[in-house]
Order: C-alpha cells, then sequence, then structure tokens
C-alpha cells in the first residue's frame, strides 16, 4: 500500500517556512492506519522489547497500539508539566525551535529493552532526547520506528548507532 498518499502537506506550520506533514488522513481510513502499524510491528517483533517509549502526541498513537498489540508496557514521554508523578528530563532542538520532554523516573528497569516509537523523524533532536532518557535509567534502547522519514533534514545520523526503522521517505 501506497502510504504517502494519506499524508498531507499544512505549509507553514507551526511557523513560517515549515512544511507539516499531517498524518490524520492516515488515521482516518482504517486499512492504511491498520496496514501502517502491521509494517511497524513486523520491525518491532524482531527486538523482543519489553516496553514502547512513545513520544507526545502522535506517537502515542501508533504506541499505544502497537504496545496493546504487542502485550508490552507503554510508556508516555510528554512535554513539560503533563505528568503527574516525578520525572526526569531531557532538553533538545526540533527543526523550529527548542523543547523539553519528560517522563516518569520509575517508567523503565534498569536492563529492560525499550523501543522509541513516533510518527515522524525530522531533526533526530526528540528521538536523541528519549535515547538519553532511557539510558539514564538504564535500559536498553534497541530500536526506533518512525512512520516518516524527511531524509533532507539528516536526523537519521544523530541516532545512527541504533536499528532505525522509517516506512515513508521524503527526500525534500
Amino acid at each position: 500500500m501506497d502510504l504517502e498518499k494519506f499524508i498531507r502537506d499544512i505549509p507553514d506550520f507551526p511557523k513560517p517556512g515549515i512544511i507539516f506533514k499531517d498524518i490524520t488522513p492516515l488515521l482516518a481510513e482504517p486499512e492504511a492506519f491498520i496496514y501502517s502499524l502491521k509494517i511497524m510491528e513486523n520491525d518491532l517483533k524482531k527486538y523482543n522489547v519489553h516496553k514502547i517509549l512513545a513520544i507526545e502526541s502522535r506517537g502515542f498513537i501508533f504506541g499505544a497500539a502497537l504496545a496493546a498489540w504487542n502485550k508490552i508496557g507503554f510508556v508516555p514521554v510528554r512535554k513539560p508539566g503533563k505528568l503527574p508523578f516525578t520525572t526526569i528530563r531531557e532538553s533538545y532542538e526540533l527543526e523550529y525551535g527548542k523543547n523539553i520532554l519528560e517522563m516518569h523516573h520509575d517508567a523503565i528497569k534498569p536492563g529492560e529493552k525499550v523501543a522509541i516509537v513516533d510518527d515522524l523523524l525530522a531533526t533526530g533532536g526528540t528521538a536523541l532526547a528519549v535515547i538519553k532518557m532511557a539510558k539514564k535509567l538504564g535500559a536498553e534502547v534497541s530500536c526506533l520506528l518512525f512512520l516518516i522519514e524527511l531524509d533532507f533534514l539528516k536526523g537519521r545520523e544523530k541516532i545512527s548507532s541504533y536499528p532505525v526503522h522509517t516506512y515513508i521517505h521524503f527526500k525534500e
């Protein structure tokens, strides 16, 4: 299935000069959404992970479904102030600014294998921040899964020491 046809470009969002890749048309088509989950699951199964770390907010959509289907733990990684318990945090750079991510300090046990899931790999800053938090908690990062990769931003280079799986590529 050609998943790219379900991705809509939104110019100048969230700020001028950015072309946002909107996944909501894919989510609205059950066959496309299920297909995207199945191809991600095919790669996930290679790693025998204990937990999925999913990045706010669209990563939750894919990460929660994959965790439930595979009967493994789900860990939400959120923007500051959104989690109710003690957290660890890591700052990172986006294509269009800076931000911070947090997760509960007890979300991962030392030695657990984790997969990081998000909808899109751009500069790699967000993924790298999650890798750093996972390692601080003693986890082994087994793989990263992204529906989309913006190849021209070279985000994969920041996380190249880990297996990275992407399924839709935009060259520019």
